[in-house]
């Protein structure tokens, strides 16, 4: 088992399953930013590939038991109000997913690009203005990218919650790929 938790990725299996996750990962941050929630599912999905991953890698039981502390941790912060319910699913769901080793790179990696992407929504929100209202007698239909963006500017303009699942899947994305590297 030592020789699973220093290699990442121990086998196609896992392999597969770390793709999967990237994939829900992302569509979880984009459906964070468009609608400010991630489905339960997503967070479902991550931790099932999560298991069948750390099954296959021999690290189940640790895994479990890491994806278990991060969500309870996270739950406590959801609790005080710190945190996004979807958000503290889909940590305790990355954590069973990644191989041990690399939640704590995860977590750092994730704090950073939280600060960046809060960062830059301060410097926006003082220069975003609200869109203005849509004419009563425009019907056109808009492409999803278009009301997405409509609605970003009208969140940042009011000071509304970042879309954290963004920081999520940085912290993912960045660990993946440079755990992948040899």
């Amino acid at each position: 088992m030592a020789q699973t938790l220093l290699h990442p990725w121990p086998s196609t299996i896992a392999v597969l399953m770390i793709l999967a996750s990237t994939a829900v990962v992302l569509l979880a941050a984009w459906h964070d930013i468009v609608s400010r929630t991630v489905p339960n599912w997503m967070s479902v999905l991550i931790a099932c590939f999560g298991i069948v991953a750390a099954f296959a890698a021999d690290r189940l039981i640790v895994s479990l038991s890491l994806g278990v502390a991060i969500f309870a941790v996270a739950a406590i912060c959801w609790r005080r109000g710190w945190m996004g319910g979807a958000d503290v699913k889909l940590l305790g769901a990355i954590a069973i997913v990644l191989p041990p080793g690399m939640v704590a790179s995860f977590a750092i990696a994730m704090s950073l690009g939280g600060a960046a992407h809060a960062f830059i929504y301060m410097v926006a929100r003082g220069m975003v203005t609200p869109p203005p209202p849509l004419p009563a007698h425009d019907h056109r239909r808009r492409s999803l990218l278009e009301r997405a963006m409509r609605a970003e500017r009208w969140r940042i303009s009011r000071g509304g919650p970042l879309p954290y699942a963004c920081a999520i899947a940085f912290g993912f994305v960045f660990v993946v790929v440079n755990g992948a590297a040899p």
